[in-house]
This record gives structure tokens, sequence and C-alpha cells, in this order.
């Protein structure tokens, strides 16, 4: 099982505004030197609520930095949000993040759902899921085959080339989604499936509910369940650590130890890939999930 951190980007990591990215850096290097297997981070432009307006940093620039400083971990994106970006310039992007990095990339994709940020920078909030499918088919074709021909309703690609082209099968594409029409497109087009944000398993009954969407969602596209990887987001604390900010109401807390034992819970759903946002979001805490995920990995014998 693979065992990943979710990078703090935003300001409710930090007292004042999102954390600089030197100490990014370094919980990055942290979780590359300390065995974690990827790093992943969120795409938003903004977040606007109760009129407050907080701010978080840029997702592929902060990917393409960590991607220069590790050389290991994989690096995700949890996820891209599509409307924001023209999806053959994302198929572009996308290319060229995975050929620097040397394979490194999991293209992580939704649909988007924070309206606010949505109408201040106005990208079209409407019919979200059917202009996620168009694009999804462009991006597809384009990191799959190198070209696209597409004429749809919100989208068109006329004799797009991707040159240089994606590595054969680079990118994998992950999906985010939970309600039938999102899983439909998980398993039509999706080589991982994510689902977020939980504590221990045995309060993750949301999950279970997802689970069975899915696979029926699979039946319905006739294609094998253990082609698709699962991958979850936790939430992780270390309270001996101390920090000004609580951690969410759904979380595995406790020592090194009994978070290794939450974390090890998860195989019983088959997931094949855990994404953790931290509380705190310190370099120490990132030696802790290390630690952590390291006992994680160790068969429990039976009896």
């Amino acid at each position: 099982m693979k065992i990943g951190l979710m990078m703090p980007m935003g300001e409710r990591h930090a007292e004042r505004g999102p954390l600089p990215y030197p100490v990014l850096r370094e919980m990055a290097l942290r979780a590359e030197a300390d065995g974690l297997d990827s790093l992943w981070v969120a795409d938003h432009l903004l977040f606007r609520r109760d009129g407050r307006t907080t701010g978080i940093h840029e997702a592929w620039t902060m990917l393409t930095a960590f991607g220069a400083v590790t050389s290991r971990v994989a690096l995700g994106t949890l996820v891209l949000a599509l409307p924001f970006r023209n999806p053959g310039v994302t198929a572009k992007m996308a290319a060229a993040l995975d050929e620097v990095s040397d394979g490194r990339l999991i293209l992580g994709i939704g649909c988007g759902w924070h309206q606010p940020e949505f109408d201040a920078f106005d990208f079209p909030f409407d019919h979200r899921v059917s202009r996620f499918e168009e694009a999804t088919e462009i991006l597809k074709a384009l990191l799959r085959t190198g070209r696209a021909n597409f004429d749809g309703r919100y989208h068109v690609a006329r004799s797009i080339e991707l040159r240089p082209p994606a590595a054969p099968g680079r990118p994998p594409i992950l999906i985010a989604g939970k309600q039938p029409r999102m899983l439909r497109l998980v398993a039509r087009h999706a080589d991982a499936w994510n689902a977020a944000w939980y504590g221990t398993l045995d309060e993750a009954d949301e999950l279970r509910e997802r689970l069975e969407r899915l696979t029926h969602a699979l039946a319905e596209e006739g294609r094998d369940p253990s082609t698709l990887e699962i991958t979850l987001g936790l939430n992780v604390a270390f309270p001996e650590l101390g920090t000004a900010h609580e951690p969410p109401a759904r979380v595995i807390a406790g020592s090194v130890e009994q978070v290794a034992d939450g974390l090890r819970g998860y195989e019983a759903v088959n997931a094949s890939h855990l994404i953790v946002s931290l509380t705190p979001s310190t370099t120490d805490a990132v030696a802790l999930l290390a630690r952590a995920a390291m006992l994680a990995r160790v068969p429990v014998a039976a009896g």
C-alpha cells in the first residue's frame, strides 16, 4: 500500500496566509527522504465563504517545483479542475511535467465544486459534468494517441496533435467522483479513482456507499474492477505535536502506532494508495507520518 502526503497549500494550514514555498519544499524533501510515496496538490483559485476570501498557491506551478527538488516520489493533482484550463493545453502541460519528472505524474482531474472561484475568475459553472465529460474525451485522446478531433457542445478540438507526444500509457489518469454520472466516467476513462476525506474506516459509512456505486458503474461499463486503482484521501492528526488548528471531525488521530493501525485498516477495502492531509502541517508531522506509513506496510501476523 502506497502512502502519500497532501501538501498544505492553503491559508487554513497557517497563521498568516498560505505556508511559504521554502516551508513546503522542506516538507516535500522530508517526505521523499523518509520514504513516503507521493506528493499531492489541490487545485483552487480562491475560497470565499461567509464574506471572507482566503487564498491558496497555484497547483501546477507548485507541483512542478516539488518535482524539481525531488527524484523519487510520485507527483499528483487531487484534483486538477478541468474547467480552469483548456483540455488540449492541459494535456500539453501534463505530458511536459511527466517528461521532466521521469514519469512520476499522476494526473488527477475533476469538474470543480466551489462556485465563488468560478464566478470570480469568469469560468462557467453550469453543466459542469457535461463540460467535464467533453474535456476528458479530448484530454485522454491526446495523451493516449497524440491526436484529438472532437466537436461537442462545450469544447471543440480540430486536428490537435500533441508534439512531442506523451510517453505510452502515461500519465495515469485519476478521476474523483461520487455521483452515478461521474462514476460512469471513472469506469470509462480512469486508471484510478479517488474518494476523500475520511478518518477511521469504521466511521467511513459514506465510503462504503460510494464503493457500491462504483462497483455498479464498472459493471455497467463491462470493466474488470481489478483494472481500476482505489485511492483514498484521509485526515491524520498527531496531537503530541500540538497545533493552533483543530483537526477535521473525521480523522485518524493518536500515536504513530495508532495512526499506522488506522492506515492499515483501509486494506480491507482494497485501497492501494492513501493520500494523507496532516494536522499539524509541519515537517515534524511529516516525519511521524513516514514512521506510521512504514509500520502500516508491515503485514500483521495471523493469530
